[in-house]
């Protein structure tokens, strides 16, 4: 890389940190429309009950820790990380301007989702357009597309996978159900873009042969589906407890392949709702530790960058 600076952004959702931000929070969300005071009362009650949500604190360790490792591989001075949120602060316009505030050749920007759609993360691509011209002219940005077999991210996948078996006695181990998750999308979104399951897919077939998993030894389900009127994708979570109980596991793992971060999906939706769900089927709940700032999850980020980067020949 010689001397030239890189500028790398990480963009992730954003989060309410406690209660007291979810109304600003979901009004981000709806584009600035109102929430009705249900769905506040609700998300407030999720809050209230996980304490905070770490998402933009862990986001910002992983900001600190790829400028880091980048730094190790690189040179110090080369690169400049910064964590930017579609709906709280700091926002994308800010953490592009952190990270251009110094002269910088280029901006390779990373989402902290591993399988990539322009239509289903659209959003990004659009953060990022509404504010470069203005933020940082004439600087190339380039927006990662998808990661998802990314060695270095497969193999932190499935240490968690390993690591969180490993912790079940051997009498015990094979009665385990292994459920992997993603976010629920509504159908009419997924059906213009079939590619991005596709992702998901093959995410889930790495992982589970480079964890040992037998076919047939695990199942898919979708989570988190949305507060709306659409169609929502299926099978859910909650759909295939009572089947896993039924084919004699005693507990369930759950494993989450789109997250990178703890948050309000995995400490509520995961950790509060599904575990009721699967204690009410009369199975044991467990998950998988999330990658969070594990230094094999920043080496999948620092591969993201450096295969970026050799393909605009930085």
């Amino acid at each position: 890389m010689g001397h030239r600076r890189v500028g790398v952004l990480l963009l992730t959702f954003g989060s309410a940190v406690t209660s007291a931000d979810v109304p600003e929070y979901l009004r981000s969300v709806l584009g600035g429309r109102e929430p009705s005071a249900a769905l506040i009362t609700e998300f407030c009650r999720r809050f209230d009950i996980i304490g905070r949500s770490p998402l933009i604190d862990i986001t910002l360790d992983q900001a600190a820790a790829l400028e880091r490792l980048l730094g190790e591989r690189h040179g110090q001075e080369s690169f400049r990380v910064a964590a930017g949120m579609l709906h709280s602060a700091p926002r994308v316009a800010e953490a592009l301007r952190t990270v251009t505030e110094e002269s910088v050749d280029r901006v390779v920007v990373v989402v902290l989702a591993p399988q990539y759609s322009p239509l289903v993360l659209g959003g990004y691509q659009r953060a990022i357009d509404s504010c470069a011209a203005d933020v940082a002219p004439g600087v190339p940005v380039s927006v990662a597309g998808a990661w998802h077999l990314t060695g270095s991210w497969i193999s932190s996948l499935s240490e968690a996978v390993r690591a969180a078996l490993g912790r079940f006695e051997p009498e015990t181990r094979p009665r385990v159900g292994v459920v992997f998750t993603a976010h629920s999308l509504p159908r009419p979104v997924v059906d213009r873009d079939p590619g991005y399951l596709n992702q998901i897919d093959e995410t889930i077939a790495a992982v589970a042969e480079r964890a040992g998993l037998a076919p047939g030894t695990w199942v898919f389900a979708f989570q988190s589906a949305g507060h709306t009127p659409q169609e929502w994708l299926t099978p859910d979570l909650t759909d295939v407890l009572p089947g896993l109980r039924a084919s004699g596991a005693g507990d369930v793992l759950v494993v989450p392949v789109q997250f990178v971060a703890d948050h309000l999906e995995i400490l509520y939706d995961l950790d509060v709702a599904a575990a009721e769900q699967a204690r009410a089927a009369g199975l044991g709940y467990h998950r998988i530790a999330m990658p969070n700032a594990d230094a094999r999850f920043i080496a999948a980020l620092a591969e993201v960058v450096e295969r970026e980067l050799a393909a605009a020949a930085v």
